[in-house]
């Protein structure tokens, strides 16, 4: 696992689920660090410079997560559709996944038409009923991460994860305390 530095990296860390504000309800990182795989870190690292190349930021979210705080998801929301099966292993508990958002100039979140984990079908890549301004920054965020080596889940604008992501062992590491 590599720590991810917000200088280093040239990221905004924003760990979601270190706050009530989440689909939880409740504070599930009592202590958190942002961290990644060692083989997703450098995607992160060339999203981020991406990013910075056009003008904007990545905001972080997620990154790895506990198999605890999976269960605690889950719990919350059993729909495999917006949130892994912990039993199954959810790719942030591989390390190789991030949630993600792109800020501009003044640091102001780009408008991707839902917030972070609006568990709806607003929230899926493919969903029209969205100003053309929402479709270009989602594009664009896509466009990024697709560039830097992550892929894309139906689902979520929000998150991106390495192609092989299911050949990864789940982690069950103390990085993240739960």
């Amino acid at each position: 696992m590599v720590i991810i530095d917000e200088a280093q990296y040239g990221v905004v860390i924003d760990l979601v689920y270190a706050t009530v504000d989440n689909i939880a309800g409740c504070i599930v990182y009592q202590t958190a660090q942002c961290a990644l795989h060692r083989d997703a870190a450098p995607c992160l690292l060339r999203a981020a410079a991406l990013a910075r190349s056009a003008g904007y930021r990545l905001k972080v979210f997620d990154c790895y997560r506990p198999p605890a705080a999976q269960a605690i998801f889950w719990a919350a929301l059993p729909d495999a559709q917006y949130v892994a099966d912990p039993s199954q292993g959810s790719h942030h508990s591989r390390g190789t996944a991030v949630d993600v958002t792109l800020l501009d100039e003044t640091g102001a979140e780009l408008d991707m038409g839902t917030g972070f984990d609006a568990m709806e079908d607003a929230s899926h890549h493919d969903y029209a009923a969205l100003p053309a301004t929402v479709q270009k920054n989602r594009l664009l965020l896509l466009g990024i991460m697709l560039h830097a080596g992550f892929r894309g889940i139906k689902s979520e604008w929000w998150h991106y994860e390495l192609p092989d992501s299911k050949s990864y062992p789940v982690i069950d590491s103390a990085l993240v305390t739960v």
